[in-house]
C-alpha cells in the first residue's frame, strides 16, 4: 500500500491515540485544511488532514476506487497511531468516510459528513455520463486544471463567499494532476452507500450548507434520517461549508467530539 501523506495540528495535551481526520473533496487537498484544523482540534484531540491517493504528496493507487481509498485511509490511521478516530469528510471526502465506516467499522469512533451525498448512481447512467462530460469535457478540449477551477469553484460557494476563499480553492484545484482528477471523478460517479446507511451504528453528524446546490440540504437530511445515530445541522454556506463558515462548522464538530462517550474505543 502506498504511503499516505497528511498534515497535522496537535494542541498541547492532545492524546496521541485520539484524533480526527479531515478528508477533502475531489477538488481539494490537505493544504486546503491548514486554516481550519486548529478550530477542529477539540481539547484532547489531534487534528489531521490527508492528501487522498494521487493528491498532494500522497502516492497514487491502482485501481482508483473507494476500496482503495478506504485501504489508504486505514494505512494512515495505522501510521498515525490513531486508536480512536473520527472522520470529518467534506464532499467526496464524506463518501470516503462512509465507505471506510462500512469497510472498517471497528476503526472509527464517529463520522462528520459535510456536504456529501450517499450515492451518485450507476457509472454508465445518462445523468452520470452528462456530469462527467461537464466536468471532464474542458480537459478533453485542452483546458488546464486552473481554467477548469476558475469556471467551477465560484459556482459552488454560497452568496457572499469570501473572494480569498474562492481564490485559494481555485489555486488548490489548479495543482491537482489532471490524471488524478479524472480518476477520482470516474470513481465518484459510481459511488453508492445507500444500503449501508442503516448499518452504520456509530455516532454521526451530518452538516449541510444552506445554499449548497451540489449536495442539497434535502439530500443530507434524508441521509441523516437513515442512519441510526445521526443528527443533522445546517450552516450558512454553499458547498464549501467547512471553509465558508469555519467557526460555525468547528463549533459543531467540537460539540460532537465532546459528546462522544469517553469509553467508546474502536477495536484495532
Amino acid at each position: 500500500m502506498p504511503v499516505p501523506h497528511w498534515i497535522e495540528f496537535s494542541p498541547a495535551g492532545a492524546d496521541a491515540a485520539r484524533g480526527l481526520v479531515f478528508l477533502h473533496g475531489v477538488s481539494g487537498g490537505a493544504n486546503g485544511a491548514i486554516d481550519i484544523l486548529p478550530g477542529l482540534a477539540a481539547p484532547g484531540w489531534r487534528a489531521l488532514a490527508w492528501d487522498m491517493p494521487g493528491y498532494g504528496a500522497s502516492a497514487p493507487i491502482d485501481p482508483v476506487d473507494f476500496d482503495g481509498y478506504a485501504d489508504a485511509l486505514r494505512s494512515l490511521l495505522d501510521l498515525a497511531g490513531l486508536r480512536q478516530a473520527v472522520l470529518v469528510g467534506h464532499s467526496m471526502g464524506g463518501m470516503v468516510a462512509l465507505h471506510t465506516a462500512a469497510r472498517y467499522p471497528g476503526r472509527l469512533a464517529g463520522l462528520v459528513l459535510a456536504c456529501c451525498t450517499p450515492a451518485f448512481g450507476a457509472t454508465d447512467g445518462a445523468l452520470q455520463q452528462a456530469f462527467l462530460a461537464r466536468r471532464l469535457g474542458p480537459l478533453d478540449e485542452g483546458a488546464t486544471m486552473r481554467e477548469v477551477a476558475v469556471e467551477l469553484i465560484p459556482s459552488m460557494v454560497g452568496p457572499g463567499a469570501d473572494p480569498q476563499l474562492v481564490g485559494d480553492a481555485v489555486a488548490l484545484m489548479a495543482d491537482i494532476a489532471p490524471a488524478t482528477y479524472r480518476a477520482a471523478m470516474r470513481a465518484l460517479v459510481g459511488f453508492d452507500a445507500r444500503a449501508a446507511l442503516p448499518t452504520l451504528t456509530l455516532p454521526a453528524l451530518v452538516v449541510a450548507g444552506r445554499h449548497d446546490r451540489v449536495s442539497t440540504p434535502q439530500v443530507l437530511r434524508r441521509m441523516a434520517a437513515r442512519m441510526p445515530d445521526a443528527r443533522y445541522a445546517e450552516v450558512e454556506a454553499g458547498h464549501f461549508a467547512p471553509h465558508e463558515a469555519p467557526a460555525e462548522f468547528a463549533a459543531l464538530v467540537r460539540a460532537f467530539l465532546a459528546g462522544l462517550a469517553s469509553d467508546h474505543t474502536p477495536v484495532i
